[in-house]
This record gives C-alpha cells, structure tokens and sequence, in this order.
C-alpha cells in the first residue's frame, strides 16, 4: 500500500523542497530537545499522537526513539493507551454533533406535522 522510502525518495524529497527539508529537520531537533518535558516523555507523547494520526513510519520511529530515550515498554503501551482514550474520547464528545441533528430534525418534524393539522 505505502512505497518503501529509501535514498532514491530521500534525495527528491530535499531537491523538490532543500529549504523546508533543512528546516523541518531543524524543527523536529529543536521540538525534541530535553526542555521543559525531557526527550523521554515527548517521545512517549509522540508514540501517542503517531498512534492517532495512524502514521505507520512515526509509529515505528518514535517508538524507536522512546526506546532510546528510556522508555520501557509498559510506558510505550500506556502511552498507546492514552492515545486509543482520547479517540474514543472524541468520537464520543461529537456525538453532541449528532445529537444536535437529531433534535434539530425531531423539532422539524414537528413542525411540518402541525402545519399539516392545521
């Protein structure tokens, strides 16, 4: 399904666009420096977002890198864990959305049928 990346796709990617490559990488570096929250956790964060965004690469490398970083595998799953939440969690919150249709069309309905009565 996904083409395999290699040093032929590597090599276009930085001749299509040298400049937002060289500053992404710059970025990427800066965003997952020790700071505030030490590599470690904003790998484990990183797990969990690659997990919600279903990026199969970010999976495995920020996994990888959480790894490195410390991470125990009991930390990798909880930070899945977190992840599947907060889908849920969403997929849950916009029901409100549905909910709202659903009402909106009830009051409607409603108001054609006595329309019709009348």
């Amino acid at each position: 399904m996904y083409p395999q990346p290699g040093p032929e796709m590597a090599r276009r990617r930085r001749e299509l666009a040298p400049d937002a490559l060289a500053a992404f990488r710059a970025f990427s570096s800066s965003v997952f420096a020790d700071g505030a929250l030490p590599a470690k956790t904003k790998q484990l964060i990183a797990v969990a977002v690659a997990h919600v965004t279903q990026c199969p690469w970010c999976i495995r490398g920020h996994t990888k890198e959480a790894l490195k970083a410390g991470a125990s595998g009991a930390e990798i799953m909880e930070a899945i864990w977190v992840a599947a939440e907060m889908r849920a969690g969403a997929a849950y919150a916009h029901s409100a959305l549905a909910l709202d249709v659903m009402k909106q069309e009830e009051q409607s309905s409603e108001a054609r049928h006595d329309d019709e009565h009348h």
